[in-house]
């Protein structure tokens, strides 16, 4: 069987790829991995607002349920809420039904571990492996040793009055837009800006279960933009469907994405001494902008592979305190141990309060460079052609020496797709746009003969 877990738990369309067995499947298999050898287990269960939610905690709960373990319902929540109360509550594990900023007809199960972490691939194969084996090992409680469903309704609060307590100063005077994508955030969002004395103007915080993500969210601002200039907002912040991305639109309407953000939280983090090594840590796909902005701050950048979970890696391997993406899925250690839109967009908010500036004056300390990507069609044995390729190899070389060090050449094999992406990025866009497509076509060319 192919493997299970994608980059971020299992996901795919509800009903049809995520069916109602699996999810049971899942339920029963995690509750066991996760809390093997222990006393009465307790996990946490929170989903977005899709419609088929319902459904696939139904059957989550049903899982954890059979194997004796106790299943703690927190209903709709945050993903990064299931981080933090995970520890908070002394819970073994969390597990999140959704699936992030995709479209209403996919979800996602997502699990943490009890430190309130998302599962190492050992940890998520060992899942897989317990179902393969049709849970030969497992026990099949009876009478009073079967779990017990659980409702706790204060979950919300509590997450808010964590996120609340994230920052050290009130938010009154700040007229604030939020896009709450119609996701896991609509409540928790504005309740926390309003009770920090905020100024709060709202769009998409009305979820019927079909409108999650729907032209909304951090995925898609144009109509924030416009709202925020509109309502005369300092800030509007924009979440993904389940709130563990958060992106800025400036008081102009202009689009502040994650790369800005790290910038300015890192400046804000170093004046306070409390950026461990004075390094933030960064994707690849992070715009070379970025580096030139840090090294003027005296701020080393340190570089992952895609995807937050290898950010997340590196911080806790060396204590780096702050990291992201450009997406937005931006990781403050001091306060989470995963990416919280919430806390994120409190960050941002209080910085931008104490700065005493605009939001479109604190993101001039950088300047994106323009950056193009181009797909090369390659067969899936062939997405390291780049890498052994003489002609190929000589014309990646030819194209950086010709940037002159202010741009850069980054080659990326698709994890699902017979692709590989083609990225430049340097000061002019014509000439990086021409350079983009050409070493496309020649690596498609090689790579298909």
């Amino acid at each position: 069987m192919d493997r299970m877990f994608g980059t971020d738990g299992v996901r795919g369309i509800a009903n049809s790829e995520l069916t109602a067995d699996l999810a049971f499947k899942l339920g029963k298999a995690g509750a066991y991995v996760l809390t093997e050898g222990t006393h009465k287990p307790k996990i946490l269960v929170g989903m977005d607002t899709r419609i088929s939610g319902d459904m696939l905690e139904g059957a989550l709960v049903s899982g954890i349920l059979s194997v004796g373990a106790e299943a703690v319902c927190l209903g709709v929540i945050p993903t990064p809420a299931i981080a933090y109360l995970t520890r908070k509550y002394g819970a073994d594990a969390g597990v999140m039904i959704s699936a992030s900023h995709n479209p209403v007809e996919y979800n996602g199960i997502k699990f943490f571990n009890g430190d309130g972490y998302k599962l190492s691939d050992e940890l998520e194969d060992k899942i897989q492996a317990t179902i393969e084996a049709g849970f030969s090992e497992l026990p099949s409680p009876t009478g009073i040793n079967l779990g017990r469903k659980i409702v706790e309704d204060g979950a919300l609060d509590d997450y808010i009055e964590y996120a609340k307590a994230t920052i050290d100063i009130d938010l009154k005077g700040m007229r604030v837009a939020l896009d709450c994508a119609n996701g896991a955030c609509y409540k928790a969002a504005v309740s926390t800006f309003r009770a920090l004395g905020a100024e709060v103007l709202v769009i998409n915080n009305d979820p019927d279960g079909l409108n999650i993500n729907d032209n909304c969210g951090s995925t898609h601002l144009e109509e924030l933009m416009d709202y925020a200039v509109k309502k005369k907002c300092h800030i509007g912040l924009a979440f993904d469907g389940d709130a563990d991305r958060c992106l800025c639109v400036d008081e102009n309407g202009h689009k502040v994405d994650g790369d800005f953000m790290m910038c300015i939280a890192a400046k804000y983090l170093k004046e306070q001494g409390k950026l461990k090594d004075n390094v933030l840590v960064v994707t690849v796909m992070s715009n070379l902008g970025l580096d030139i902005a840090m090294k003027k701050e005296g701020i080393k950048t340190v570089k992952t592979k895609v995807g937050d979970r290898y950010v997340l890696e590196e911080m806790v391997k060396n204590g780096y305190k702050l990291g992201g993406e450009q997406s937005g899925h931006i990781i403050m250690l001091d306060h989470n141990t995963t990416g919280d839109g919430l806390v994120t967009a409190l960050q941002m908010t209080a910085i931008l309060k104490k700065s005493g500036k605009t939001m479109s004056e604190l993101k001039s300390m950088m300047k994106e460079l323009p950056q193009v990507l181009a797909n090369a069609k390659v067969p899936n044995d062939k997405k390291d052609i780049h890498e052994k390729d003489e002609e190929i190899i000589s014309e990646i070389k030819k194209l950086e020496e010709a940037l002159h060090g202010c741009g850069r050449v980054l080659i990326r094999p698709s994890g699902t797709e017979p692709l590989v992406r083609v990225m430049l990025e340097g000061e002019n866009q014509e000439e990086i746009d021409n350079m983009a497509h050409g070493l496309a076509k020649l690596i498609e060319e090689k790579a298909n003969r």
